[in-house]
């Protein structure tokens, strides 16, 4: 998702956040859950992991059987107090609210940094300064994990936010705009994704080795490994 400043936090945060996800249809869901797996299938038990606007807590919540230490941080303080609810139990989470560009934990500290369901787009900052904070806090060897939707997906992806604009959680839809991955609402709302070619500009700026790859044919997955 994307978003007009200041529309997740006074619009699209907490409760309505959930019910964004709860109103998820099969397909949805099922993409949800593979951009999860994919991180996990990147993480052993004893690792740090951090989650880059982990909203209520939706992702962090699968990660943390199996990672040593989860860290999620969001713009919005009740999704943060939301998240502190939903994860309540599990003595290997810390939360807290923070700028994504400028978030203030120290560097190599974690062994995978995921961002997650299109966060990239989402957060309306300088990508470039996003990652380069990503790429930061990560230890040498460790691994960056950013995804945006997959071209493919388009088609479940309008479905959702369909879904979501019939419950009066984002805007209508404006579908005279809307199209070639770019779904903007009558209330400002604007949903965005990053293509291929983004991904590479972006790395080539910050002189890193990435890899693209597909998960589920619904997320396209760009991964970076920090140097030793």
């Amino acid at each position: 998702m994307a978003n007009t400043p200041g529309y997740y936090a006074n619009k699209l945060s907490a409760d309505r956040l959930r019910r964004c996800y709860d109103i998820a249809p099969p397909r949805v869901r099922q993409y949800l859950h593979a951009e999860t797996q994919h991180v996990l299938s990147n993480t052993r038990p004893t690792d740090r992991v951090l989650e880059l606007g982990c909203g209520y807590g939706r992702a962090i919540k699968e990660f943390v059987p199996d990672a040593g230490c989860v860290v999620g941080f969001d713009a919005s303080a009740a999704n943060i107090a939301l998240a502190r609810n939903h994860l309540a139990g599990w003595h290997n989470v810390h939360l807290f609210v923070a700028d994504a560009a400028a978030p203030a934990l120290a560097d190599t500290t974690f062994d995978v940094v995921a961002c997650i369901q299109n966060g990239l787009s989402a957060f309306k900052v300088d990508r470039r300064a996003l990652v380069a904070q990503c790429l930061r806090m990560t230890k040498p060897g460790g691994l960056v994990l950013l995804s945006t939707y997959a071209e493919r997906f388009w088609p479940d992806r309008l479905n959702w936010f369909e879904r979501q604009a019939r419950e009066g959680l984002i805007g209508e839809i404006d579908r005279n705009r809307t199209g070639n991955g770019t779904i903007i609402c009558k209330d400002g709302f604007t949903a965005t994704t990053i293509t291929p070619g983004d991904f590479e500009n972006l790395c080539a700026s910050l002189n890193v080795a990435f890899e693209l790859e597909e998960v589920d044919e619904s997320s396209l997955f760009c991964e970076i490994r920090v140097a030793r």
